[in-house]
């Protein structure tokens, strides 16, 4: 896979950064954008670099078409070829709708369900010449039943399998595969922030009764991205340990 690359959003922490190593091990060069620091994203290219294939850090506002153009292609001209999407930049601005303000709902919604548009949008052309390709969207169970608190998040990670569904249909024929994640509550650093009551009472709500691990979405998205899903495309596959059940 040493000429194969992959963009990953949102790359420097959590599910992306797990996303991001997994992609590398398995040979991808990977470009991965960040938001915030620029010591993370350092240390991620290092560790790429380090398991033996090229990797690129952009800091590219997602939530900005031009922003994720210019990004794309930087990528292509670089490595020559964009093998997969992984659409995992994301938010939370939790708050009850009566209490929301209006940034809290335009940032959740721009950052998490506008840059899917404006990232797809970019790749999809490139995809569509090679006759090959492969987008995953991490979304949420959130997105599946809704969490009171959460209009805005759950609205977006909604929107994302909607896209995903609808994006699934458009490219088909053209050998791109577009599939999405849902997540349950798994531990990183958006979900630490939780209190302690709360999370005993979301993993008590799970039938394997524990948060997942950012190495657990990262293999099942392995899966969803390797030869072993050629046949599977416009699906949600939730990982959440049986909290949506």
């Amino acid at each position: 896979m040493s000429n194969k690359t992959a963009i990953v959003t949102g790359g420097t922490r959590g599910i992306g950064k797990a996303i991001t190593l997994e992609l590398a091990k398995s040979g991808y060069n990977v470009a991965f954008n960040y938001s915030k620091s620029d010591d993370l994203a350092k240390e991620l290219v290092k560790e790429i670099e380090g398991l033996g294939v090229k990797a690129m850090a952009k800091k590219a506002d997602v939530s900005n078409f031009e922003s994720a153009k210019t990004m794309v292609k930087e990528v292509k001209d670089e490595f020559g070829q964009i093998d997969i999407l992984v659409n995992n930049a994301g938010i939370t601005r939790d708050k009850l709708l009566a209490l929301m303000k209006e940034d809290d709902w335009d940032d959740v919604i721009n950052i998490n369900l506008k840059s899917v548009y404006n990232f797809s949008k970019a790749v999809i052309m490139t995809m569509i010449k090679q006759k090959s390709g492969n987008i995953l969207n991490i979304t949420s169970v959130s997105g599946i039943a809704g969490v009171a608190g959460q209009a805005n998040y759950s609205a977006s990670k909604a929107g994302m399998i909607g896209f995903t569904k609808a994006l699934a249909k458009e490219v088909g024929k053209a050998k791109i595969n577009v599939n999405a994640i849902a997540c349950g509550f798994v531990e990183t650093d958006m979900t630490s922030e939780l209190p302690e009551e709360y999370k005993q009472k979301m993993i008590d709500m799970t039938a394997l009764k524990r948060f997942g691990t950012t190495d657990d979405v990262a293999k099942t998205a392995m899966f969803m991205l390797s030869d072993g899903a050629k046949y599977i495309t416009g699906q949600v596959l939730s990982i959440d340990g049986g909290l949506a059940l």
